[in-house]
């Protein structure tokens, strides 16, 4: 079956940038199977009941992982910890760092939880 995001995932340039994708995409979809995968400006992101909870964009060295701002704050120290830089609504996994799957669930978790009657794409 043809994944959602393997047309995203193939014009990716870098072959590891490319595994560490297919393998968080892999990750989301096997611990959250209700959360639903689309692109939408041309990025890979999960949805909950049609709200967004996490999208992701690829630069040359590092993955970007967007849990609006409100994600952000709420975890900014732990994604600090983590050895992941962040800006106001997106952190930034380099290629040289682990994902940090625990940190990674419980920022999804979060945003599931927080949206629950969140009836807007995104916060308002």
């Amino acid at each position: 079956m043809m994944h959602i995001f393997d047309e995203f995932v193939s014009g990716i340039d870098h072959p590891t940038q490319q595994e560490r994708l297919k393998e968080i995409f892999q990750w989301i979809e096997d611990t959250f199977p209700q959360l639903e995968p689309r692109i939408a400006w041309n990025q890979p992101m999960y949805t909950d009941h049609g709200t967004f909870i996490i999208g992701f964009s690829v630069a040359k060295h590092h993955i970007s992982v967007a849990p609006e701002r409100k994600g952000i704050n709420h975890f900014s120290a732990e994604i600090i910890q983590a050895g992941y830089d962040h800006g106001k609504n997106m952190f930034r996994i380099k290629e040289s760092l682990p994902i940090d799957y625990p940190l990674l669930k419980k920022i999804i978790e979060f945003n599931i939880k927080d949206k629950a009657d969140c009836s807007t794409f995104w916060r308002k």
